[in-house]
């Protein structure tokens, strides 16, 4: 069963404290990978949070042929930082040759655009880009946006903490929102792309658990976004689903819930709003999930959310102090690294819930 878990601080953490996170709960992860998502960025990255930051690995071939997309759409490199790699011998790591982490200028026909068609020349951009990167496999983008930055590898942990260097904390490398999960995808081929966290537009999700109504989601998503592609965990599907709902469709956050496990009908009929949650029911019947899951995830808001499955078969906890709030897996986590927090406070979402981390850390409890 996989570990995972959110961060979200008015500090500015080191990704360090995803990795103590994790290793507070490492019974339940197989040393087959670690990955995490920054979002909020301090350090380096604060001063340069309206422009897209580059987070990608590849080879020689891979980073030349990027680049060259690059700047054939007329991006221009304002700033890039590149981890101080620990080539210490031994480690289980299946580490790329190149990381690239780099802040870039929009082309000089986007300078005034709205924010709308800004975001569309991201997600083309890193379409084409991840499309070039698959066909030459010489490489992998993990994500193409502002104010993100996001590494995914495979082997152990504790030692990808070591590769990179991030056991150790700095100020140039800082967020106040970070998500992270140890244990690569078990269910299907192990690849980068399948490790938790998903990164799409902004929102970030994670995932403890299984959706068995995998295919089913896949094949109705697969036609509904240029963006829903990949689809090589089946935990992918519950992003989507988040994504298609609050930003394609507009809908507020409550609806996202219903949609993913609606409620019986005889209980939906006798709700004031049941006219809404029947069409919700029939017209999106195949974003529908099933299996043991929780999500975690991140809006573009910078709101932290929690949803359980309709039966609540995955483990969930969260803790706050007035600065910092931790969703996980594993009250053990929270355990180490908030220890004087108030314990009679903690939360264990039910099956029913939304839990909304606002972004002044006020939590919020939505009943379905």
């Amino acid at each position: 069963m996989c570990r995972i878990g959110a961060i979200k601080s008015k500090n500015k953490l080191h990704p360090s404290m995803a990795l103590k996170l994790m290793r507070s709960q490492q019974e339940g992860h197989d040393d087959s990978g670690f990955a995490f998502v920054m979002q909020d960025m301090g350090g380096l990255f604060e001063n340069y949070k309206d422009l897209p930051l580059l987070s990608m690995a590849a080879t020689v071939e891979g980073t030349r042929l990027a680049e060259d997309i690059l700047r054939e759409v007329g991006f221009t490199r304002v700033m890039q930082w590149s981890p101080d790699i620990n080539h210490q011998k031994g480690l289980k790591i299946e580490a790329m040759p190149n990381y690239i982490f780099e802040v870039l200028q929009y082309p000089k026909s986007y300078r005034h655009a709205s924010q709308e068609e800004k975001e569309e020349l991201l997600i083309d951009t890193s379409i084409r880009l991840r499309k070039a990167l698959e066909e030459s496999s010489s490489g992998f983008i993990y994500s193409f946006w502002p104010d993100t930055l996001t590494l995914k590898e495979i082997g152990s942990p504790r030692d990808i903490g070591t590769y990179f260097n991030l056991w150790e904390e700095n100020s140039d490398l800082t967020a106040r929102i970070i998500t992270a999960q140890c244990r690569q995808n078990t269910n299907y081929d192990i690849v980068r792309y399948a490790a938790h966290p998903f990164f799409l537009e902004g929102y970030t999700g994670l995932v403890n658990g299984e959706n068995t109504f995998y295919e089913k989601n896949k094949s109705y998503q697969a036609k509904l976004y240029k963006g829903y592609m990949g689809f090589e965990s089946d935990s992918q599907c519950l992003l989507y689903s988040l994504h298609y709902i609050h930003k394609i469709l507009k809908w507020p956050l409550q609806y996202f819930k219903h949609t993913i496990t609606p409620l019986p009908y005889d209980e939906i009929v006798r709700r004031e709003n049941s006219e809404i949650l029947l069409r919700i029911k029939a017209s999106l019947a195949h974003l529908e999930v099933n299996g043991p899951n929780t999500l975690l995830a991140v809006t573009p808001q910078k709101e932290l959310l929690c949803v359980c499955d309709s039966k609540k078969l995955r483990p969930v906890v969260i803790g706050k102090t007035e600065d910092t709030v931790i969703m996980t897996s594993e009250v053990v986590g929270i355990n180490d690294l908030m220890p004087d927090r108030k314990i009679e406070d903690d939360i264990y979402p039910n099956e029913r819930e939304t839990v909304i981390v606002k972004n002044d850390l006020t939590v919020e409890r939505w009943q379905q």
